[in-house]
């Protein structure tokens, strides 16, 4: 039987992912067979698994980390917002419906909870070492009963926690002390120190309060962690959306129900992007209506916001316009819907030539695809998919040219006047692509083309490893874990 260490958080966006990400890949570069673990998770940046399922991007990047093919038992339970306190409940990697908080919370949490132990257990008893990790906080009070993310599942895996905190928004040592104070004493016992992540300075400042904590609870700290620039994905559930004007104005619509907003990193790091939320800012010299887990009522928020006449008219004045999946969708002539938001036909925006029908069948596949497009014709691509979408269009973007590394023929995506669709999550991670598609607009505005460097998931997971390595107590946690 394996072991297992748990990573909770004093709250969200204290690092759980990241810190996760790097402990897999520490481990793994020790030798020992590792996998990650979250029981549920509600985000809306998923990835496809190996199987086809679906899964946070989250824990697709830690598998990653541990040199692991994507599962979906890595993340049982995957929560999708739709809105209005509804998720769409997805397990083991296949949509199962789409329920209330309060109705999910009432009946159906305890029943996928179960199920997903079973696969935690099986995991143990398959591997070296299971890396959990938790959700939010893992002491709040009126969600404590129904939580199936945290301490439940610490204490059923007999898994070992760090406790890890964000030092670079204050009140660290408070809200260490707030959370051990309000965990009760077998989950104390449990805990075998704790993590200051994100941190800017002199670290034996910190001593004092490292003093204070192992007074009071018996436990040591085990690293700091330095704020550290990276380009591996945040956890989304607080994600910031910058506002970088580069040479070109990139603007991307900051939809509603907005998904896998990591598409668009790779502008952001090359060129500067800008989250708008207002329709009068929109002008720029390209505008993204990115991925959404709800299609057509996001569309219709555009069009009623005034969102649909500000593109249309950004586009007469010269704007190019991209669509990325839900995006794509929204760009063509229309759109119908009996699955996601039930509203039957609806007319698209219209710079597209193309026509989707949803199908209750959701597409999650690893892709390969050579583009059809202009300034970036003939190149090879890859991406994935998510999609309930099947759309057809005289002018495609690409031609898929393989599916999960089975080959195929299927043209995706469409290409209008100063516009292009296309359904491949993650096209600037291409970066020839990017390059090329930037180079294009730059020269019609008298700019000199740039150089993308390239860089890869791999690279940046072994870096950020490194750092966390230099300044974490490894030692420590193996001997505590017994291994």
């Amino acid at each position: 039987m394996g072991r297992a260490l748990m990573v909770l958080g004093t709250s969200s966006g204290a690092g759980k992912s990241l810190l996760v990400t790097a402990l897999c890949r520490i481990f793994s570069n020790l030798g020992y067979d590792v996998v990650p673990f979250k029981s549920q998770n509600m985000s809306l940046n998923s990835a496809p698994s190996i199987e086809g399922g679906e899964i946070s991007r989250a824990q697709y990047l830690q598998a990653i980390a541990c040199r692991k093919r994507p599962l979906v038992k890595f993340n049982p339970i995957l929560l999708k917002p739709e809105g209005n306190m509804r998720s769409q409940v997805v397990f083991m990697g296949k949509p199962i419906g789409s329920v209330s908080a309060r109705d999910y919370m009432l009946s159906r949490k305890e029943e996928l909870f179960r199920k997903a132990m079973e696969v935690l257990d099986g995991l143990k008893e398959e591997h070296d070492l299971v890396i959990i990790e938790g959700a939010g906080s893992p002491v709040e009070i009126n969600l404590r009963d129904y939580d199936i993310a945290n301490t439940r599942v610490m204490l059923h895996a007999r898994a070992k926690g760090i406790l890890v905190t964000d030092i670079d928004r204050g009140g660290s040592f408070a809200s260490i002390v707030g959370t051990m104070e309000l965990l009760n004493e077998r989950e104390r016992e449990a805990i075998i120190g704790f993590v200051f992540n994100k941190f800017r300075g002199d670290a034996s400042l910190l001593r004092p309060g490292f003093e204070y904590l192992e007074r009071r609870y018996g436990k040591p700290t085990l690293g700091v962690i330095p704020y550290v620039e990276h380009r591996l994905p945040e956890e989304d559930s607080l994600a910031e959306f910058p506002k970088v004007k580069g040479e070109l104005h990139i603007q991307i619509i900051k939809l509603p129900h907005i998904s896998n907003f990591t598409d668009f990193e790779p502008l952001h790091w090359a060129n500067g992007v800008d989250y708008v939320t207002k329709a009068e800012k929109i002008k720029g010299d390209v505008i993204i209506i990115p991925g959404s887990k709800n299609t057509v009522e996001d569309l219709l928020w555009l069009r009623e916001n005034g969102f649909e006449d500000a593109i249309l008219e950004a586009h007469r004045e010269g704007s190019f316009v991209v669509g990325i999946c839900g995006g794509f969708q929204m760009l063509g002539e229309k759109i119908a819907d009996t699955v996601e938001s039930k509203r039957g036909t609806v007319r698209g925006i219209g710079l597209l030539p193309a026509k989707t029908v949803f199908e209750k069948v959701k597409r999650t596949n690893h892709l390969r695809a050579e583009v059809l497009w202009g300034p970036a014709k003939g190149l090879a691509v890859e991406g994935y998919e998510i999609r309930f979408g099947r759309s057809t269009s005289a002018r495609p973007f690409s031609v898929i040219t393989a599916v999960n590394g089975v080959k195929t023929f299927e043209p995706e995506g469409a290409v209008g006047n100063r516009a292009f669709g296309t359904y491949l999550h993650g096209i600037f991670h291409n970066f020839a692509f990017t390059e090329r598609f930037l180079n294009s607009l730059r020269a019609e505005r008298g700019l000199e083309p740039v150089s993308i460097e390239g860089w890869s998931i791999e690279e940046e997971i072994e870096r950020f490893a490194r750092v966390v390595e230099r300044h974490l107590d490894v030692e420590r946690i193996l001997r505590e874990l017994g291994v």
